[in-house]
């Protein structure tokens, strides 16, 4: 009875495993779909997005850099 039990709550938990994975993937999708529909939006090609995003990304870096600095030049 308990092997059973035991089968029973592994096939459920493996189900559930599925169904979050999957629910990941759709809103992954979604949420790709949604980025899309933005740049078009805005009338940029794909690779005008990502070279946005890599500037976004490259001067908060900078900022990180220079926070880190000048909290050295505090101490």
């Amino acid at each position: 009875r308990r092997e059973v039990k035991g089968r029973e709550n592994k096939r459920r938990e493996g189900k559930r495993r599925e169904e979050k994975r999957r629910e990941e993937k759709r809103r992954e999708g979604k949420r790709r779909q949604e980025k899309g529909r933005e740049e078009k939006r805005r009338g940029e090609k794909r690779s005008e997005g990502k070279r946005r995003e890599e500037k976004i990304r490259e001067g908060k870096r900078r900022e990180e850099k220079r926070r880190g600095e000048e909290r050295r030049e505090e101490k």
